[in-house]
């Protein structure tokens, strides 16, 4: 699935962010380029390329079938989304806050870096 060019860096992160809370694991990826790589904040790639990034929510809607996240807060800057989110892996449970910043390139997600 191919996304318009014409679509906006908030809109690729936007339905990237349903698309995960659905655990929709086929709209979650049509949002990253093939090429796509997730990383530790000044640090550390973690995740490389699409194959990898889908066997990782593979394992994490299974792991975590309830799991949650919830925006507390989003700046845009040019192609750059910062998403402040509070993730719940279970109702009820321990929650952690991320700050994911995402890099938009051509309509798709090519860089996330997350700050813990």
């Amino acid at each position: 699935m191919s996304a318009p060019a014409c679509i906006s860096p908030f809109d690729v992160v936007d339905a990237q962010f349903q698309a995960y809370n659905d655990q929709d694991l086929e709209a979650f990826c049509a949002f990253y380029a093939d090429k796509a790589t997730l990383g530790d904040f000044n640090g550390a790639i973690t995740t490389d390329g699409i194959a990898a990034i889908r066997a990782r929510h593979v394992k994490l809607f299974a792991d975590f079938p309830q799991n949650k996240a919830e925006l507390l807060s989003r700046v845009i800057v040019g192609n750059t989304v910062i998403d402040h989110e509070r993730v719940s892996r279970t109702p009820g449970g321990d929650t952690f806050e991320v700050a994911a910043i995402y890099t938009i390139a051509d309509a798709k997600i090519v860089r996330v870096d997350f700050v813990k």
